[in-house]
C-alpha cells in the first residue's frame, strides 16, 4: 500500500510540474509554438512523451489547465452570487464576474501565467470553443448572465450578445497586459490586482449601460 501511495504521490507531482510549466511555456510562447516534447523537456522529465502518458493530447492538457484554475475561481463566484441574491444592479453581477478572476490572479503570487495562457489560448479558434465551453458550463457564470439579462432587458439581445463579447474581450486582455507588465517589471495603471479589477468594474459597467445608436 505504501509503494502505491508513493507512486500515486509522484504521479501527482508529475502531472502538476507539467501542467505549471505548460502553462508558462503557452503563456510566454503561445500554445502551437510549443510542442508537448518541449514540455516534457522543461518539466525536467526523461521521458519526452510524459505529456501524452499524463494528460493525452496538448488539447486535453489545455483543458486541464482551465479547470485547475477554473476550479477555485467558480467557488469564490458561486459565494458571490449567493450574496448579491436578486440584485437589480449591473454593478453587483459585473463584480461577480470580475473579482473572482482578479482575486485568484493575486493569490498565485508573482509571477504568474494564467492570464496570458488564457488570452493565448482565446485567440485560437479550436481552443477558444475549449476555454468558452469551460467557463459557459459553470452554474455561477449562468446566474450572472442571467441577472445581467433581467438588469439589461431594454437592451436589444443583439446588443447584450455584442456587448457580452466585449466584456469578455476586456476581462482577458486587460488581465493579460497586467501580467506582462508585471513579469516584465514594468509600470501598471494600478497598484494590485484589486485595483485593477475595480478598474475593469467600472469600464464594464459604464459598456452596459452605454446608449445604443438607432443608426
Amino acid at each position: 500500500m505504501r509503494g502505491k501511495t508513493g507512486r500515486g504521490d509522484r504521479a501527482d507531482a508529475t502531472r502538476e510540474l507539467i501542467l505549471a510549466t505548460a502553462e508558462r511555456l503557452f503563456a510566454e510562447h503561445g500554445v502551437f509554438a510549443v510542442s508537448n516534447r518541449q514540455v516534457s523537456e522543461a518539466a525536467g522529465q526523461g521521458n519526452n512523451a510524459a505529456v501524452g502518458y499524463h494528460f493525452g493530447t496538448k488539447t486535453d492538457l489545455v483543458r486541464a489547465i482551465a479547470r485547475k484554475h477554473a476550479e477555485p475561481v467558480e467557488e469564490v463566484r458561486l459565494r458571490m452570487v449567493a450574496e448579491v441574491g436578486d440584485s437589480s444592479d449591473v454593478r453587483d453581477w459585473v463584480a461577480c464576474l470580475v473579482r473572482p478572476s482578479t482575486n485568484h490572479l493575486a493569490e498565485l503570487g508573482s509571477p504568474t501565467w494564467y492570464a496570458r495562457f488564457t488570452a493565448q489560448a482565446m485567440t485560437d479558434p479550436g481552443l477558444r470553443e475549449i476555454m468558452v465551453h469551460e467557463s459557459r458550463t459553470a452554474p455561477s457564470l449562468r446566474r450572472i448572465i442571467q441577472g445581467l439579462d433581467e438588469c439589461l432587458s431594454d437592451l436589444p439581445a443583439e446588443v447584450r450578445a455584442e456587448r457580452g463579447d466585449m466584456a469578455r474581450q476586456l476581462m482577458v486582455h486587460i488581465c493579460a497586459e497586467r501580467e506582462r507588465a508585471l513579469a516584465l517589471g514594468t509600470a501598471t495603471p494600478r497598484s494590485s490586482w484589486y485595483g485593477a479589477g475595480t478598474g475593469l468594474i467600472d469600464a464594464i459597467v459604464g459598456l452596459w449601460l452605454a446608449p445604443v445608436s438607432q443608426t
